[in-house]
């Protein structure tokens, strides 16, 4: 989780600083904005790769569940 962190961190940063000086801002204000961006885009990435990591090991249990569960084998796939 800390390399997704680190990349959300790093994009927030870029983005915000890019923004900035693309709006011709002073090298002082795009740091800061860079800085702030790259804070909020943490906590986002954060907290979505949470989430998908939960996801994913609930995925995993299940998939092993029905593996080990010759009941559910039998069962037709859900058609959506």
């Amino acid at each position: 989780m800390k390399s997704h962190i680190i990349l959300g961190s790093i994009i927030g940063f870029l983005v915000g600083a890019g923004f900035s000086l693309g709006d011709q801002c002073t090298w002082a204000t795009a740091l800061w904005r860079g800085c702030v961006a790259a804070l909020v885009v943490a906590v986002l990435t954060r907290w979505w790769s949470r989430i998908w990591l939960q996801s994913l090991g609930e995925a995993i249990r299940q998939r092993r569940h029905a593996g080990s569960n010759p009941a559910v084998k039998d069962k037709p796939p859900i058609k959506t």
